[in-house]
């Protein structure tokens, strides 16, 4: 591979042009590729085959009009007084022009539904007045007919009216019965409301006719358009995140100010703007290729909105940090002598091999995100592979031929004039008499100071939560956050996230069987601890399937809601075969744990994936382990920062944390394929350094600082512009994207300065030559892997090199 790179580099910068234009083209094409067949992205996420989708599945097929996503607009007077008749009459108006839009099913007017209730309470007092009425005419007329029977004795005609008599009151016990069958369901569903009881706030509820994952953005976007466009004088309107396709934006503020730390970092680490401009350059031409081929499939595939960003976050960072590896290789030598284009070749070949080696590494663990059985998720890593795939061929492409046209003005003018008076400088002859190994006593305190600090920061991790975010997780100025704190003070935190619950009967009951049933079922769920209120909202045509509106006294991401959740799902009524639950707030809650339970399943594989790599690259047992288990401190570590800022509410007004709450559901596992693959990608340019100076003959304890200090300026910036340009995203206006920007900033900080440059070495320094320790049979079946490059450079030796390689 490194010899192909050697010649690949060269032929690149040979025609330069040629490779501009190329890649210029395929920016053109990607770009041309979006604005063509570029579709709509979605906040929505779902998983096949969860008790959520099961149910929802039946709903389609038995009651389909209950089976339709639903959203909510929430109205509100703005001076506080209660609306108006007039106000009243332009709401309904809007409701009922909002019901006739295509996509949607039903549009309830708050003011028409409480009216309704409030008559169907009178039709109630009413019928149990009338029946008192005609029980008490229906026992009178029993009295005559007893004194009739004393007086004349029985008789055909008396027996006739006793008939008659019993007939009645048969009929009218039904009656009763049906309509205390009615007020108890009414009775139920009083915590229902969609007025608050001062009158100056309501609730339009919209349901659509195709699931809540597949309600298209153009539908919810008539309805609210529709609100906005007819405004409504001393009304505001907010609408709930299930009516708005929040798409994130995919750049902002925060992202350009990582880019000029990233920009510093890069003008401290090389010395020259145009040193600095080229990995900058590359990097964006390379996200833009990736992201924007990525956005043209969204038209095809159902493409959540974090997708392109994480796509974006990977590319900048990888995209950076490789063609500086590349770029950095290139001026160390030719600061030793080296040619122009030898040096351009051989910077290809050797570090050109680390970058694809270290970029196939985090290629690997995100697409392996595909074995988790998560869709989403496993787009989500096909997506960010793509984009390192990307930033791996411009870094062994574009870099070079960059370079060609740069020459040598990528060296400072000190730089070149040194090597005009033939005076080269080369920095590991600088560097190599001052080397020294640490002390033993430094080595065992740094081991224990860093372990114990990881060890402390991931203690939060313990306590972790997953879920998908709310309106209550927005910036406090959106209106997702106004509509949810509006419904949450007006009409009980559970009126954002009510449980759609569906009962199974047996066999084939009639409509009064049904309705006994239903009421059954209905008084069953009320008594649950967490139930506020419970409201029937459709009948199958057979009326075996039977489905409830249920209102849990807690909010959508709460502990409680998601024990009621599995509470509901347990019952064991009589009568009823089966009781399924369904709605948004079960289908995140259903996520969330098939995402928690295929975690250590990938976590596994990508700890496995990293023992067998790092074996193979180091040829020893001892760095993989260690290595690997310092992978896993720094993920805990990353996910403890995570649940103490995100959860918890530590320095939250630091990172503009509104409303602290549950983690967003997916960050563990995603986090665990990309922190695997920057993680590696530091071990291999600082190990590798070690590991050549050791076997070219240099004591392991004084080869572990040979390798530290040729490599830790170098990862030091990478890591530096790595930390950067995710921290950018930390303050990002999506509520999804800032934990998984912080968890990745924070995940690289740790891993690079605690444990590959602060723990590991200081464990090898301990063990000695017990590190570089691998069974002689497995060293024979291990194939030869020189991922620095070291025979390339053999094979192209340098008069003015030193003897021991490094990165």
């Amino acid at each position: 591979m490194a010899e192909f790179l050697y010649r690949v580099g060269r032929w690149c910068a040979r025609r330069a042009k040629t490779v501009i234009a190329a890649w210029a083209l395929l920016l053109a094409a990607a770009a041309g590729a979006f604005v063509l067949f570029g579709g709509t992205l979605t906040t929505a996420f779902t998983i096949p085959d969860t008790p959520t989708d099961a149910v929802t599945e039946q709903l389609q097929d038995a009651i389909p009009a209950a089976a339709g996503g639903t959203g909510s607009i929430v109205l509100g007077t703005t001076d506080g007084e209660p609306f108006t008749a007039e106000q009243q009459a332009q709401i309904s108006d809007l409701v009922a022009r909002a019901a006739d839009l295509d996509g949607i099913e039903t549009a309830v007017d708050p003011f028409a539904t409480e009216a309704e209730r409030a008559a169907q309470a009178q039709q109630i007092a009413d019928g149990r007045t009338q029946i008192e009425t005609s029980r008490a005419e229906l026992t009178a007329a029993q009295a005559q007919l007893d004194l009739a029977r004393q007086q004349a004795g029985d008789s055909a005609e008396l027996d006739a009216q006793q008939a008659q008599l019993d007939a009645g009151l048969a009929e009218l016990e039904a009656q009763s019965a049906a309509l205390e069958q009615g007020a108890t369901l009414l009775d139920l569903a009083s915590g229902i409301t969609l007025v608050a009881e001062d009158g100056s706030a309501a609730v339009v509820s919209i349901g659509f006719t195709e699931p809540q994952m597949e309600v298209a953005p153009e539908t919810k976007a008539a309805a609210t358009d529709l609100f906005d466009d007819n405004p409504i004088d001393g009304v505001e309107a907010d609408y709930s995140s299930d009516m708005l396709e929040s798409v994130p934006s995919v750049f902002g503020a925060g992202e350009v100010v990582g880019l000029v730390v990233a920009a510093i970092a890069l003008i401290v680490m090389l010395g020259t703007l145009i040193g600095a401009a080229l990995p900058l350059l590359t990097a964006l031409v390379g996200v833009g290729v990736g992201a924007m081929t990525t956005m043209s499939l969204s038209g095809v595939i159902d493409m959540a909105s974090v997708t392109p960003v994480l796509g974006l976050m990977l590319g900048l960072a990888v995209g950076i940090d490789y063609a500086l590896f590349i770029v950095n290789r290139h001026r160390r030598q030719l600061k030793e002598g080296y040619d122009l284009d030898e040096s351009i070749a051989l910077a290809t070949g050797t570090s050109g091999n680390a970058v694809v080696f270290a970029g196939a590494t985090v290629l690997i663990a995100l697409a392996a995100l595909n074995v988790t059985g998560i869709p989403f998720l496993g787009l989500m890593g096909s997506v960010g592979a793509l984009c390192v795939a990307v930033a791996v061929l411009v870094a062994v492409t574009f870099i070079p031929a960059l370079l060609a046209l740069a020459g040598m003005r990528i060296l400072r003018r000190s730089e070149r004039a040194a090597l005009d008076a033939e005076h080269p400088t080369p920095e590991t002859a600088a560097e190599g008499p001052a080397v020294k190994a640490m002390r033993t006593p430094s080595a065992l305190l740094r081991v224990l100071v860093g372990i114990g600090a990881l060890l402390v920061v991931a203690i939060p991790a313990m306590d972790m939560r997953l879920n998908l975010p709310d309106g209550s997780s927005e910036a406090h100025d959106t209106t997702q956050y106004q509509a949810y704190a509006t419904v949450a003070e007006r009409f009980g935190e559970g009126q954002n996230g009510p449980l759609l619950v569906v009962a199974t009967l047996p066999g084939s009951p009639d409509e009064a069987a049904a309705q006994t049933a239903q009421v059954h079922i209905a008084q069953a769920v009320a008594d649950q601890d967490g139930v506020v209120a419970v409201a029937p909202i459709g009948t199958s045509e057979d009326r075996t399937v039977v489905a409830f509106q249920v209102l849990p006294e807690s909010g959508p991401t709460s502990e409680d809601t998601e024990a009621l959740v599995h509470t509901l799902r347990g019952l064991d009524i009589d009568g009823v075969d089966s009781i399924g639950v369904a709605g948004n707030a079960s289908g995140n809650i259903d996520i969330s744990e098939k995402l928690s339970d295929a975690l250590p399943v990938y976590l596994g594989v990508v700890v496995g994936l990293s023992l067998l790599i790092l074996i193979l690259v180091f040829r020893s047992i001892f760095v993989p382990v260690v290595a690997t288990l310092g992978f896993v401190l720094s993920y805990f570590a990353a996910l403890g920062g995570v649940v103490a800022i995100y959860q918890w509410g530590w320095l939250a007004d630091v990172f503009g944390v509104d409303s602290p709450g549950p983690i967003l559901n997916f960050l563990p596992t995603l986090l665990v394929g990309i922190l695997f693959g920057l993680a590696m990608d530091y071990m291999l340019f600082l190990g590798s350094g070690m590991r050549e100076a050791y076997a070219h003959g240099v004591p392991a304890r004084l080869a572990v600082v040979h390798g530290l200090r040729a490599g830790r300026s170098v990862v030091t910036a990478a890591a530096i512009i790595m930390i950067a340009v995710f921290g950018g995203f930390v303050f990002a206006h999506s509520a999804m994207i800032r934990p998984i920007g912080f968890a990745l900033a924070f995940g690289v900080l740790v891993d690079a300065f605690l444990v590959r440059m602060l723990i590991i070495p200081a464990l090898m320094h301990l063990f000695g030559d017990k590190v570089w320790w691998l069974p002689k049979w497995l060293d024979r079946l291990l194939p030869d892997v020189d991922v620095e490059g070291a025979a390339l450079e053999r094979r192209h030796p340098h008069t003015d090199r030193e003897t021991v390689t490094t990165p």
